[in-house]
């Protein structure tokens, strides 16, 4: 619970006495570190705005909070608690340390203040939804701490996968908050509400925090999974309000309609004070090693996130450093845990790692470090960013562009929640859009946050969950507008595939497995895969299915909790990687092969000669290889062959195509159509996430000279996920803008022929080649003579963005393209057969 007036900070910490440009001064007081801060933007501090609660919120209530020394609320937390009260769903979309929970939590212990003095029954129930155990646990002990002087009138209990088999009963008689997430919504509570039936029937609110997170194919889940319990809810005669909450969030209103089904009220209006942010944006410098066709290679921001993170701790700084992935959270740690040891070996056990996959009471452990203040330092991963209140935070050291603009103002508010000053610094890796950003902060520092792209009517998506439903509760026509548009047309197939049964007025599901199981809501694909210790059979923690052929193939370098491990085998049928420990003195990137293929054609606009397009397309992606990398450097030191299996993926892309005569404008001749093409590519991928709210590794793009089913040269940028996600077809309503960022990244970077800055990309399986930097300059010039210009976010497509129609395709087009860069493995064909 963000606390409006009281600070965690003990008064002999000595970072009080620090203000964050002097921690920033420090920082870059080292030889040449200074020169690596391209833009220093400060925010300055901002007065708060009080107001009074509403007269209907219990007395109790609102001394429970002034006990937690809140003696009124800020105006938003006022407005936003009057809505709920009035039945209106809403959401609270005000910067980060602004008081959201407060603003949901009255109005709900409110309610369930009065529903504890209800006669007969159990009393007013509410749901708590949070993207990640950790928030949800983090929530928990906030509403224990507000709701104590409430006696047994609020029971909270959390209910997710940690939840001991023995406990779950009592939540589902006694607990009236339940905090829980979308994923046990989905396969626990919705396919046994009959268990839940006294819960349900009494649920008065949902709140849904850090909705900004769900967006993609897993937003797109997530808005079924909550159109199911809306219906259930009303089997049971309840109709619940939603509270959402985002710190980041572009038109929230619209997001929060698109992502319940609902119509929502807006509090955006921020009332709450801000202590200054000093924001720097830091980029590594060049080291005189040489990468792949002996472009210029700048220093990691691994390393560099390492020593920073370490400078902190040091001078007392309680810090969190974000870092992209589980095995880069677990590097720093253990370089700053070295680097420490040789000041103070007491400071090494100050800094640790925090990412997804440990085991839950590792987590918690963590967790309660870092509340406690025993922590100084940890490096983490995104399962750290969403909400959790950890007072006393002054720095946040970001290893890279965290993809959208929301989740990097995400990560920064987890410094000065407790008022106080703080320090943000963004540290870029080697990466066109890093790049771009650190020597253009206007886009950062300039622009609004991302809308958020969701899509609930692709049928990969929808399918399953009319499966899940129809399990729950028989379909009738009346929940076909709850589901949308596609509903009467995926039902025809569910019935076809023998997946549901039409009897009377109804659909059935059929089968005796359980419908929930049809569909991982996080778009991951298949159980996940254990990590094993060979030598003890323990159990080290797991990854995600679709990431599995990537981070633990055979020969692949595995940390956890500081500790290295090397992977003797993988066995895809048991879900299971072996690996033992090992010392080895470099990491591990795996290389892919993608091949693609024109479905169907939705839309074509001419860009002059050349042409835009928008459409479904069939991604053939397999893993061939793994590069070996120097630690620290980045020197690649060799290259292993793999065998495993291809894998097929149906999605949606966009292309562009270009004629003989724009190549003779464009002085490409054939010998560099393929490198030109090839680096246009790369880097329209990198720069991508600027314009919609995905990151690199949500797409995917293929680049071919003479393309089988448009016979002209033509470059793909493609969803990574099942169905699409949304993001190509941002891409096509912003294309003129994108490509046109695209090409200035390209011209801009100071490099000879292309390097990791701007042209080449660390996942390219064709290691980079051909590219050819200048060709691509002139190539995407002579294009965007052609474009239109944009009216409304784009071109015209059918239906508005985020909202694609979609046509079920059964088409299936020979194999094309060539092999370049992939997003996200592909997940296996889906199990739900009618969709496209």
């Amino acid at each position: 619970m963000a606390k409006n007036h009281r600070s965690d900070r003990s008064p002999t910490d000595p970072v009080s006495r620090l203000a964050p440009g002097t921690v920033l001064g420090r920082l870059a007081s080292g030889p040449s570190r200074a020169s690596r801060i391209t833009h220093t933007e400060h925010l300055p501090p901002r007065a708060g705005r009080h107001a009074v609660w509403p007269d209907r919120i219990r007395s109790e209530v609102v001394a429970a909070v002034q006990e937690c020394g809140i003696e009124h609320p800020w105006a938003h937390q006022a407005l936003a608690a009057e809505h709920a009260l009035d039945g209106d769903s809403v959401v609270v979309a005000t910067g980060t340390a602004s008081g959201k929970s407060l603003a949901y939590l009255v109005p709900v212990l409110s309610t369930l203040l009065d529903g504890s003095e209800a006669p007969n029954g159990r009393g007013a129930t509410a749901l708590y939804l949070a993207p990640t155990k950790a928030l949800g646990a983090d929530q928990r002990r906030s509403v224990k701490e507000l709701s104590q002087p409430l006696g047994n009138a609020v029971r909270p209990a959390v209910y997710d996968g940690d939840t001991p088999f023995e406990e779950r009963e009592w939540v589902r008689q006694y607990a009236n908050y339940v905090l829980t997430n979308p994923d046990m919504l989905h396969r626990g509570i919705l396919p046994s509400h009959s268990r839940w039936s006294s819960f349900l029937k009494a649920l008065k609110y949902v709140v849904i925090d850090e909705c900004h997170t769900y967006r993609g194919v897993f937003g797109s889940h997530v808005a079924q999974v909550l159109r199911r319990l809306r219906r259930l809810c009303a089997r049971y005669g309840a109709s619940p309000v939603f509270l959402l909450a985002s710190a980041t969030a572009a038109d929230p209103a619209v997001a929060a309609r698109r992502l319940t089904g609902l119509p929502v009220v807006e509090v955006a209006d921020d009332a709450s004070p801000r202590g200054e942010l000093v924001f720097a944006l830091w980029e590594p410098p060049l080291t005189e090693l040489q990468g792949e066709k002996g472009a210029p290679v700048r220093r990691t921001a691994t390393a560099e996130t390492a020593d920073l993170l370490t400078d902190l701790t040091v001078q007392g700084v309680r810090s969190v450093a974000f870092v992209r992935s589980r095995r880069g959270a677990e590097l720093i740690s253990v370089i700053a845990q070295e680097r420490l040891a040789e000041v103070d070996r007491s400071l090494a056990r100050r800094v640790a790692a925090y990412r997804g996959g440990y085991l839950p009471e590792e987590r918690r452990a963590l967790e309660q470090a870092l509340h406690s203040g025993e922590l100084l330092g940890l490096a983490a991963t995104t399962a750290l960013e969403l909400g959790i209140d950890v007072s006393g935070l002054d720095a946040v050291v970001i290893a890279g562009y965290p993809g959208t603009r929301a989740s990097l103002w995400q990560q920064a508010g987890r410094a000065g929640r407790a008022g106080q000053g703080a320090l943000a610094v963004l540290v870029a890796r080697d990466d066109p859009l890093d790049t771009f950003l650190v020597h253009h902060p206007e886009a950062l520092f300039d622009q609004p946050v991302e809308s958020t792209v969701l899509d609930p009517d692709n049928p990969y998506v929808l399918a399953p969950h009319l499966c899940a439903a129809a399990a729950e509760l028989p379909l009738t026509d009346e929940d076909l507008d709850l589901f949308g548009p596609a509903t009467e047309d995926l039902l025809g197939q569910l019935e076809a595939a023998k997946l549901l049964r039409r009897r009377t007025k109804a659909w059935h599901w059929t089968r005796r497995e359980r419908a929930a199981d049809l569909t991982d809501i996080r778009g991951e694909g298949g159980r996940p895969v254990q990590i094993v210790e060979s030598g003890t059979g323990r159990l080290l923690g797991t990854v995600d299915a679709g990431a599995a052929h990537t981070t633990v193939h055979e020969g692949a370098v595995h940390l956890h909790q500081g500790r290295t491990y090397l992977v003797r085998s993988l066995d895809l049928e048991d879900s299971v990687a072996l690996v033992e420990e090992a010392n080895p003195s470099y990491s591990t990137v795996a290389r892919d092969t993608t091949a693609i293929s024109v479905l169907e054609t939705d839309v074509e606009v001419p860009w002059g000669e050349g042409r835009l397009c928008y459409g479904s397309v069939e991604v053939t992606n397999q893993v061939v290889s793994f590069l070996r990398r120097r630690l620290i450097t980045g020197e690649v030191l060799g290259e292993t062959k793999l065998d495993l299996p291809a894998r097929t993926l149906r999605t949606r892309a966009v292309w562009w195509t270009v004629t003989e005569d724009q190549l003779d404008e464009a002085r490409v001749n054939p010998e560099i159509l393929g490198g030109a093409l090839h680096a246009a590519e790369h880097a329209s991928i990198g720069l991508l996430p600027l314009f919609a709210t995905c990151d690199r590794w949500d797409i995917g793009g293929v680049s071919i000279p003479l393309h089988p089913d448009t016979l002209l040269p033509t470059v793909f940028v493609y969803d990574g996920h099942p169905g699409g996600a949304g993001f190509a077809e941002r891409a096509f309503h912003t294309a003129r803008t994108w490509l046109t960022a695209t090409r200035e990244a390209i011209a801009s970077c100071e490099c000879e022929a292309g390097c990791p800055s701007c042209i080449q990309s660390p996942k390219c399986g064709n290691g980079n080649d051909p590219l050819h930097k200048r060709g691509a300059v002139r190539l995407l010039t002579v294009l965007l003579r052609g474009a239109p210009e944009e009216k409304d976010g784009g071109p015209s497509v059918p239906g508005e963005p985020g909202e694609g129609v979609r046509e079920p395709s059964v088409q299936v087009a020979p194999s094309g393209g060539g092999p370049e860069e992939v997003g996200p493995t592909p997940d296996p064909a889906p199990r739900v057969p009618p969709v496209p």
